[in-house]
C-alpha cells in the first residue's frame, strides 16, 4: 500500500518525466511515436522510482526503452533540476513498458471472435507481475 507521500512525489515525477522524454524524443529526432508515463511508483524509502511507459506504436517499445536507458542519467540529472525544490534526493529511475493497453486489446479481440477467454481462460497468455 503506498502511502499519500509515495503518491504524492510518483505524481510529480510523472508528470516531469512525461515532459523530459517527449523532449528527448523531439531532440533525438524520433517521430511517429507516441510515449505516455502511465504509472511511477516509489519505494517506501524515496530511494527508487518505477516508471512504467505505454508507447504506440507498440512494436517500437523495447528498442524506446533501450534508448531511454542509455541515457537515463541524463534524464535523471534533469529530473533533479525540476524537483530540486520539492526532494532532497532523487530517486534512481527504473524504466519498464506498461502492457495493460496491449493485454486489454487482446481480450477485446478475443472476445470478439469464436474463442471466448471467459469459458477458456488458457486462451490468453498469463500477464507478469510486477
Amino acid at each position: 500500500m503506498e502511502t499519500n507521500r509515495q503518491k504524492k512525489i510518483g505524481g510529480v515525477l510523472q508528470k516531469d518525466l512525461a515532459e523530459i522524454v517527449n523532449n528527448f524524443l523531439r531532440d533525438a529526432g524520433i517521430n511517429g511515436i507516441l510515449i505516455s508515463v502511465s504509472k511511477v511508483k516509489v519505494t517506501t524509502d524515496l530511494s527508487i522510482a518505477k516508471a512504467y511507459l505505454s508507447v504506440f506504436p507498440q512494436k517500437h517499445a523495447e528498442e524506446i526503452l533501450k534508448e531511454l536507458n542509455e541515457v537515463k542519467y541524463k534524464i535523471k540529472h534533469e529530473m533533479a533540476m525540476r524537483t530540486k525544490n520539492q526532494l532532497r534526493k532523487m530517486p534512481d529511475l527504473s524504466f519498464f513498458i506498461d502492457d495493460s493497453l496491449e493485454y486489454i486489446e487482446n481480450i477485446d479481440k478475443s472476445l470478439q471472435g469464436k474463442e471466448d477467454p471467459i469459458n477458456n481462460p488458457d486462451l490468453l497468455e498469463r500477464r507478469k507481475k510486477s
